[in-house]
């Protein structure tokens, strides 16, 4: 016995309070615009200083920086089209633009660390004289327009694969100016100039961590794994363990995007239950204990009559002790089983 536990009069996508996604994502988007316009009107005086300085460090803070303001322009993108509602073929909306977005900052970030260390490499055999006042100026300064950075992103919503990009890589800009800032002072002090590339080396590791970090939560999302922190084995042995449920088929858990969790499962129940009830205590449950609050429960009664499927066209009669069905699809006939009193 099959219990239908939602009806609809027309077919429409399903609802999700897109209202509130929207006002978030336009919060984050402006925090994200201001720390963009920030980082460029930096990115031009660290260029500009890192040319004359012959400091490769200070120009690779300025090229991770560019990488940065990218992963921020990608992020505003994102977020502006995530937030739109839904329509059409496009069920989810565009929620998975962001995932798309961290994907090509990862390769990004990838392929300007691979540069910044083949340079490096370069310069550790025959290092130019770097001017290190100049670049200690200018990496300290770099330091405090990262803080006023990671200040401005503090207050978004982590939750945001795209903000939590963002973030990160502000944050790896401000450890990688630091190291700039202490290669400078070694070349102060001791004349070593090779303390520059080996600080880009340093700046080029962070970097490639923080592609590692983000190429492999967007890829989760992209081959619909379960979120961090949620095990289907323990989801599923909570729905067992409801007075109702006898036995879960099928469980599916997901991310549609970052911060938005799914589920699916088939579930049978006892006979003499209520089928109605005991969904919704399933998804008080899956709420309450696991944050969980997309899922989609087909409820059925444990023990209910199998379906006998035959090849239309054939004598056109139903075998011993079986009643012939009204409904022929797809070149089968579909029969169910005579019960013993008829």
């Amino acid at each position: 016995m099959h219990c239908a536990c939602a009806a609809y009069g027309a077919v429409m996508a399903h609802g999700h309070p897109w209202h509130a996604h929207g006002a978030r994502a336009r919060a984050d988007s402006r925090a994200l615009l201001r720390t963009l316009a920030v980082i460029a009107a930096f990115i031009a005086v660290e260029v500009t200083i890192g040319v004359i300085a012959h400091s490769l460090a200070l120009l690779s803070d300025a090229g991770h920086l560019l990488a940065d303001a990218a992963a921020l322009g990608f992020s505003i993108v994102a977020l502006t089209l995530a937030a739109r509602p839904a329509e059409g073929a496009l069920t989810f909306g565009y929620k998975r633009v962001e995932i798309l977005s961290a994907q090509a900052n990862g390769v990004s970030l990838l392929i300007l660390a691979a540069f910044i260390t083949y340079e490096a490499i370069n310069r550790l055999l025959a290092p130019p004289a770097v001017r290190a006042g100049l670049v200690l100026v200018v990496a300290l300064l770099g330091v405090l327009v990262n803080l006023a950075a990671t200040r401005m992103l503090a207050g978004a919503n982590r939750r945001s694969l795209g903000v939590q990009d963002s973030f990160q890589h502000v944050l790896t800009d401000l450890y990688g100016f630091i190291g700039t800032a202490l290669a400078a002072a070694v070349i102060l002090l001791t004349g070593f100039q090779r303390a520059d590339p080996i600080a880009s080396l340093c700046i080029a590791g962070l970097m490639t961590r923080a592609a590692y970090l983000l190429l492999k939560a967007s890829g989760r999302v992209f081959l619909e794994a379960a979120p961090e922190g949620l095990d289907p084995g323990a989801i599923g042995r909570a729905l067992v363990a409801l007075p109702s449920v006898v036995e879960v088929h099928d469980l599916h858990v997901w991310e549609v995007t970052s911060g938005f969790p799914a589920l699916s499962a088939h579930v049978l129940v006892a006979s003499e239950q209520d089928c109605h009830a005991a969904r919704r205590d399933m998804e008080a449950m899956l709420h309450a204990r696991f944050g969980l609050d997309h899922t989609t429960l087909q409820v059925d009664h444990a023990g209910g009559e199998l379906l006998e499927i035959q090849p239309a066209g054939g004598s056109g009669r139903a075998p011993a002790g079986t009643s012939a069905a009204a409904t022929s699809r797809s070149g089968l006939l579909i029969e169910t089983p005579k019960r013993k009193d008829e």
